[in-house]
């Protein structure tokens, strides 16, 4: 598994993706190491080991059962009318980051209708709460892509899976507002997103991450029976563009194109 490139990076990046106060952050991080362990005997301290990749998998089997039960029966059935704007800029290949504004649970189903594996091909993995891995719902969420972030005690594993998701190439998806909220505005942009996008790249030679807003908008904030749906997907934002210089000036412009890119799709609805 590839790493980050230093333990104060990937700190910065950390703390920006999932906050966490001082005292918890010094606890973590003297518990957790994203740096590669020698093998090598030593009569320094001994060095703890990186923590285990937040679990995640992709069940085919589970996929060809419930998104064709959710595509052509729930969504339809619930939903008097689901429109989707802008499937061509989808990117066919190469890591993505789909960056799409959170407005009720029922975007959990109404993304992968818009951008999933049905439209381009490619599984969705998705950042969840801690809180909603948990029991029967948690078993099918990390066996649908989903993955676990704690936000109280948060783990570096999770911030790290987010990072190999996007080496092998896969479809990421991240909340930047970070709740849902039920005002029809674009909320001020978490910035862990950028960071994890930009320091990821700027660990590779043209890795070539891709962001992609994406504005989901109900007709009703409470989402009732019947309600209707719009989901319009953005022109995708090069981080490429972003690695010269500075990252956390790099991360703060990314952020601020991204929110701009998502208010002006917010505006169509």
């Amino acid at each position: 598994m590839r790493s980050l490139n230093s333990l104060s990076s990937s700190e910065s990046l950390f703390k920006s993706v999932f906050p966490v106060d001082d005292e918890k952050k010094t606890e973590l991080f003297e518990r957790t190491d994203l740096s590669v362990q020698s093998s090598e005997p030593s009569d320094s301290l001994p060095t703890k080991k990186a923590a285990p990749p937040a679990p995640s998998r992709v069940l085919g089997w589970l996929m060809a059962l419930f998104y064709p039960l959710g595509r052509y029966f729930v969504l339809p059935i619930y939903f008097k009318q689901i429109e989707v704007i802008g499937r061509e800029h989808l990117p066919a290949t190469g890591p993505v980051i789909l960056a799409p504004t959170h407005r009720s649970r029922w975007d959990a189903m109404t993304l992968p209708y818009a951008a999933g594996h049905d439209i381009t091909g490619r599984h969705l993995r998705f950042m969840v709460s801690a809180n909603e891995v948990t029991g029967l719902q948690g078993w099918f969420i990390q066996r649908m892509g989903g993955f676990p972030v704690n936000t109280d005690r948060p783990a570096i594993a999770s911030l790290r899976h987010g990072v190999d998701i996007l080496e092998s190439g896969e479809t990421l998806v991240i909340f930047p507002e970070g709740n849902i909220f039920r005002e029809s505005h674009v909320q001020a942009l978490k910035p862990g997103l950028a960071r994890l996008a930009i320091q990821t790249e700027a660990n590779h030679a043209s890795l070539g991450i891709q962001v992609v807003p994406i504005s989901i908008c109900y007709s009703s904030s409470l989402v009732p029976w019947r309600s209707r749906v719009r989901v319009e997907i953005g022109a995708p934002l090069h981080v490429s563009d972003y690695c010269q210089g500075s990252h956390k000036q790099n991360a703060k412009r990314l952020s601020g194109d991204l929110q701009a890119a998502m208010e002006a799709l917010a505006l169509n609805d």
